[in-house]
């Protein structure tokens, strides 16, 4: 078996200058999804180290793109077009930070601590993706989309109903990066189906 550090996707993000090999999840997922095209405000969720922030700015040259990055742990990144905010995604609100702003693409590539055992590791996931679903409902653009990863277990169709019923689009997609051991997966929705800040009842 590969070490972590002979793993091809890393090597290549360290010749590239990413801080993590996660940045090519996002890379297949707007080549193929075109997630931020048009994109002038985005909302990064666990963004640290920061690879998705420096994918995003490498994507989108315009001086008056903003991404808000959020984490507990302090981004690797600096650059005026990044704002990043200390905080834990139960408590966060959009509307603390830049009242009356909406955002045109909401990014979670937010993942527990694992613990080795599956089903507390996949309840966990469903927990903190449930965060970041309740932050993109109240932080989107009507046409907005919506990136998070979730840890495939009992709760997979529970939380694959919610987003059905909260977007117009939701399709699913498992990067080529994503390590072969891994039950991640991302979802991606598009246009919610109702106005920014309402509630989805849970199934």
């Amino acid at each position: 078996m590969k070490r972590w550090h002979d793993d091809a996707f890393t090597q290549k993000a360290h010749r590239e200058d990413f801080l993590a090999r996660s940045v090519y999840k996002l890379r297949e997922i707007n080549r193929r999804k075109r997630v931020l095209v048009g994109a002038s405000l985005i909302l990064d969720l666990g963004a640290s180290p920061g690879s998705w922030v420096q994918y995003c700015l490498s994507e989108l040259s315009e001086p008056s793109v903003r991404i808000i990055a959020v984490d507990l742990t302090p981004l690797k990144v600096q650059d005026p077009r990044v704002v990043f905010v200390e905080a834990d995604l139960k408590n966060f609100r959009l509307s603390d930070i830049a009242p009356g702003c909406c955002a045109d693409v909401v990014l979670s590539d937010v993942a527990p601590k694992t613990t080795g055992v599956h089903d507390m590791d996949t309840a966990l996931s469903f927990e903190l993706s449930g965060h970041a679903l309740r932050i993109a409902l109240e932080s989107l653009q009507p046409n907005g989309f919506f990136v998070v990863k979730l840890f495939m277990g009992q709760e997979f169709e529970r939380f694959h109903s919610i987003l059905r019923r909260s977007f117009r689009s939701v399709s699913l997609l498992r990067p080529e990066s994503t390590r072969k051991h891994s039950r991640e997966i991302y979802f991606i929705g598009k246009k919610l189906l109702f106005t920014p800040g309402m509630r989805v009842t849970e199934p």
